[in-house]
């Protein structure tokens, strides 16, 4: 016998709806902290990968300077503290900072394509 869950939440897996939830619990309360450390003020968070056991949690970011990550480090237990408040989680995901590698490839596809573009220009 097949077990179902009644709302419908199997329409996309629970690792994708965690990985959203904290993603805007994130979002927002950076949002929030960059009012009082301007550190954080240029930081987008781009994504979040849960681990399946929700000890872990990477947050992808559009860039991440020294000082961002010197910040993020200072403010990663209180930024732990939100998710654990506004998600229902067993478990608190310890959470690591990293750039978004699409981020950094779409960057370096831009690069190309400038340069070609310039070369271009340049024979006409």
């Amino acid at each position: 016998m097949a077990h179902r869950s009644s709302g419908g939440s199997h329409r996309y897996p629970r690792t994708s709806r965690v990985n959203q939830v904290v993603r805007e619990v994130l979002a927002e309360e950076l949002e929030r902290m960059s009012d009082t450390d301007e550190r954080l003020s240029l930081l987008t968070v781009t994504g979040v990968t849960v681990d399946p056991d929700l000890r872990h949690a990477v947050v992808f970011l559009s860039s991440l300077g020294q000082d961002a990550a010197d910040a993020l480090e200072e403010h990663r237990v209180a930024l732990q503290a939100a998710v654990g408040r506004q998600t229902r989680m067993k478990r608190t995901p310890r959470l690591s900072f990293e750039v978004d590698p699409a981020v950094v490839q779409g960057e370096a596809v831009e690069a190309v394509l400038r340069r070609l573009h310039s070369e271009g220009a340049g024979e006409r």
